[in-house]
C-alpha cells in the first residue's frame, strides 16, 4: 500500500501576507464602526430633547451611546 503526503508547507511569506491582510480587514471594520457610531450620534444629536425622551435617552446618553458601540 503506498502512502501519499497530503499536507505541504505554506509558501515563503505566505503568513505574513495572511496576517497582513487580516489586520487589514481589522483596521477596516474598526473605521466602519467607528464612523457608524459616528453618524449615529450626529442623527441623535439633531433630535430635540422631546424625541429623544420619547425613545427613553436624553441628552447625556447620546456621548455614551458612542463608547459602546
Amino acid at each position: 500500500m503506498a502512502a501519499y503526503e497530503t499536507t505541504r508547507p505554506a509558501p515563503f511569506g505566505a503568513i505574513t501576507v495572511f496576517r497582513l491582510v487580516q489586520g487589514l480587514g481589522r483596521l477596516w471594520a474598526a473605521l466602519a464602526a467607528w464612523n457608524e457610531a459616528r453618524v449615529t450620534r450626529a442623527a441623535l444629536e439633531r433630535l430635540s430633547d422631546r424625541e429623544l425622551d420619547d425613545i427613553g435617552l436624553c441628552r447625556a446618553d447620546i456621548e455614551m451611546l458612542g463608547r459602546r458601540i
